[in-house]
């Protein structure tokens, strides 16, 4: 999806329902914005960014297909699905002569979209790269955030293994699109062992155990990825700041949610350190799979 900068916000409401929720294209000073709403919008906003290459449904569908959490969120919160750009269900390619956003650009887009939905204060919830936009949004937005709910977050510019890590995808990105190699690296950061979000051997699969369900439906969602919209994406990211001393100004109400072999694990512990400690509270899993869809 395709937009040009434009220094005036304009919307643009498109009648889609998914699974329930609407989706709305608001189109902000930094491009277009796909947005999904579930809920009574009465009620107060919780705001979703998800990691890489995924979107609301590959990301928090599983979730919200859990009856307990389902019934919690959805019966207090009214929740605003943000996508990255060029991330949504049945996106184009974002045109190639379009500057490439920044992570300081991508916080902004996200101001512009609660004003458009005339949205007060928010509850946030990210996960990984979705965890580090709305964080830096938390400390550049205080007054527009009541708590953050972040699954292995980052904080930190890249360490070597993740910078590494990350260009090799962009290489692969860049020459070879959504290739089988290129899913099997994301997979590996969403479900491999020393990942967040699930042990290996039920999850991932091996020669004695069949592939998962859950993994074979992300790996049908990936192929849905236009592979320059995940580069841009992974790009600013990749060149994100350190925001570790920001950290010290939040007084939102922050809870981390880390697997205890998670690749982000240590980055998680760090965060949970420069945060004040009254406000902020650590979640440590052995695994975690709530955050994929299952279907």
């Amino acid at each position: 999806m395709a937009e040009s900068s434009s220094s005036d916000s304009v919307s643009v409401d498109v009648e889609t329902i998914y699974l329930g929720g609407k989706e709305h294209i608001v189109r902000t000073g930094r491009g277009s914005v796909s947005v999904i709403v579930y809920g009574d919008k009465e009620k107060p906003a919780l705001v979703t960014y998800p990691d890489l290459a995924l979107n609301h449904v590959s990301c928090f569908q599983g979730l919200f297909f859990c009856p307990e959490a389902a019934t919690l969120l959805l019966h207090n919160f009214c929740i605003y699905h943000i996508s990255p750009p060029g991330h949504e269900l049945g996106a184009a390619a974002i045109c190639p002569d379009d500057p490439v956003l920044s992570v300081d650009d991508l916080t902004d887009q996200i101001i512009e979209v609660l004003n458009y939905f005339r949205l007060g204060a928010v509850m946030c919830m990210g996960v990984t790269a979705g965890a580090y936009i709305l964080s830096m949004f938390a400390m550049k937005y205080r007054e527009r955030v009541l708590g953050l709910i972040l699954v292995s977050p980052l904080c930190r510019t890249p360490s070597w293994t993740e910078w590494f890590c990350n260009k090799v995808m962009s290489n692969l990105l860049y020459y070879y699109g959504m290739c089988s190699l290129l899913k099997e690296c994301l997979l590996y950061r969403y479900f491999s062992k020393v990942s967040l979000y699930s042990d290996q051997s039920e999850v991932r699969g091996s020669a004695e155990v069949p592939e998962s369900d859950i993994v074979q439906a992300c790996r049908r969602l990936l192929d849905e990825r236009q592979s320059l919209n995940v580069f841009r994406f992974l790009q600013a990211i990749n060149r994100r700041p350190d925001i570790t001393e920001g950290l010290k100004t939040l007084k939102c109400r922050t809870l981390i949610f880390v697997g205890e072999n998670s690749p982000f694990y240590d980055e998680a512990l760090h965060m949970t350190a420069r945060l004040d400690r009254r406000y902020c509270a650590l979640v440590e899993e052995s695994f975690l799979t709530m955050f994929h869809c299952s279907y």
